[in-house]
């Protein structure tokens, strides 16, 4: 057959297609490929419309997992430049963590830096998500690593711009009183006088601090979600585990993913909490790290590989069931908005 035939999924068909294809949009069936590779097939959502689907399905989840992220980042930051045994450990693990930030700040304590973190999902995952998917509406995830590609460079667009808020939403969290803090306490009111402070001391490009580990954190996280999720969920379904078109197969691939994001992405994720939370000079220096290979070099002189690992466990507890139910949310959110489309 040397004509491309557009086959529209079914409406019980995942958009993100149980194909051997990776694309969420249809299935394309093809003869040779032309000059210019795969053609284009048409875009499953509309762009925006898939923007918006993005961010609030990591919205929703965020505010099942930002317990976890208080604690991961306080974990992250406890023993700062310090070698092991040289410090006290007010946090010994993700569930002591919790219960120790419970009994000292309250219930809202677990929930420090939400709004904040909302406003980061929200930007971060919408930019990444929806572009990712007009990647493959395109077909550059169809070709060899395209899918890495895609992912990569949607996660370092959306980390750039929302990196203000990821820089409050730190500062946030690693506020709580003298008795258990850690790293350096900037000792903001609330999430508007965060950003009013950082912008009336260090202008525009302060708010921007940190950005330089934001964006290769996400880069690497982005790619090894979105490719293990989608390669996971072709590979649930040729294996017939459950049945198809299930929620589950959605479930199994996310769950797998999480499991590749927490590993790839926590030695990323320390060295960027370490970045966004570090105190400045008065020439809006960084007092500890002047960057991010910097900050590397330092963690692994002074912490060893281990440092790199500190807050695996709420990494890991917090990933795994934020990529669960972000992609699962999002996935299931696009699956209606196409059945709305054709009926």
């Amino acid at each position: 057959m040397t004509d491309v035939q557009l086959l529209k999924p079914s409406p019980e068909e995942s958009v993100f297609g149980a194909q051997p294809s990776h694309r969420m949009a249809s299935t394309v069936s093809a003869g040779p490929r032309s000059v210019l590779g795969p053609s284009r097939p048409p875009l499953a959502v509309w762009p925006p419309l898939d923007f918006a689907l993005g961010a609030f399905s990591c919205c929703a989840a965020c505010v099942f997992t930002n317990p976890l992220e208080v604690v991961k980042t306080r974990l992250q930051l406890q023993g700062e430049l310090r070698a092991r045994g040289s410090y006290q450990r007010h946090y010994r693990g993700a569930l002591q963590a919790l219960w120790v930030v419970g009994r000292t700040d309250g219930l809202r304590g677990l929930q420090k830096g939400l709004s904040a973190g909302l406003m980061y999902q929200g930007v971060m995952n919408g930019v990444r998500l929806g572009s990712y998917s007009y990647c493959e509406s395109l077909g550059v995830t169809s070709f060899h690593g395209g899918s890495l590609l895609s992912g990569a460079v949607a996660g370092a667009l959306g980390a750039f711009i929302a990196s203000p808020a990821y820089l409050v939403k730190t500062h946030l969290q690693a506020q709580t009183v003298e008795a258990i803090a850690v790293g350096h306490q900037h000792n903001h009111l609330g999430v508007s006088d965060a950003f009013v402070t950082i912008y009336r001391r260090d202008g525009v490009i302060g708010l921007w601090r940190g950005v330089n580990g934001a964006v290769p954190r996400v880069m690497m996280g982005s790619a090894a979600q979105l490719a293990t999720f989608t390669s996971a969920k072709e590979w649930v379904s040729h294996s017939q585990w459950v049945t198809p078109n299930s929620w589950l197969t959605t479930l199994i691939a996310a769950m797998i993913s999480g499991v590749a994001v927490a590993i790839s992405m926590t030695p990323f994720d320390v060295i960027s909490t370490r970045l966004y939370n570090q105190p400045v000079d008065e020439f809006r220096r960084g007092r500890l790290y002047h960057g991010f290979s910097d900050c590397m070099l330092k963690v692994c002189q002074a912490e060893g590989l281990r440092g790199f690992y500190k807050g695996m466990g709420p990494v890991f507890l917090r990933l795994a069931p934020h990529t669960m139910l972000s992609m699962l949310f999002w996935d299931l959110l696009r699956q209606q908005t196409v059945k709305d489309q054709q009926g």
